[in-house]
């Protein structure tokens, strides 16, 4: 039976690698849990998975997503960033920096007082940053 149910497949999946990467997925998730789409008839979770496939009762991108996500280290972050917290020292070196004339970040930069080169743009321009010295 599960012949049938691999031919089947290929229609719906570009490959037969892609096709057994995420029937694998689709049994991961039915042996953890998952509600099933289709009669269970006595098959083992892959055949259950493969038939799945085959009849269109999954979603082929949605198992394709699960499948990339479950392999990602690095999870991409939905929320905005977060208040910095500084750490033991990281103010001290702030104030170091703003009072050389180097700005770590435009919040801890302070206003310095430039030599006047005789050029009114340039009294405009505001300092560079750290980011901007180092080439960043």
């Amino acid at each position: 039976m599960a012949r049938v149910t691999v031919e089947d497949c290929i229609e719906k999946v570009e490959n037969r690698f892609e096709l057994v990467m995420m029937a694998a997925q689709r049994a991961r998730k039915i042996g953890s849990g998952a509600a099933l789409t289709v009669e269970r008839d006595n098959d083992k979770k892959t055949v259950i998975a493969l038939r799945e496939i085959a009849g269109g009762t999954v979603s082929v991108e949605a198992l394709k997503d699960e499948m990339i996500t479950s392999h990602q280290r690095y999870l991409p972050q939905e929320t905005e960033e977060d208040e910095v917290v500084l750490m033991d020292g990281e103010q001290e070196w702030a104030d170091i920096a703003t009072t050389s004339g180097i700005y770590a970040d435009e919040e801890a930069s302070v206003s310095v007082e430039k030599e006047d080169s005789g050029d009114a743009g340039d009294s405009d321009a505001p300092p560079p940053s750290l980011g901007d010295i180092a080439g960043a």
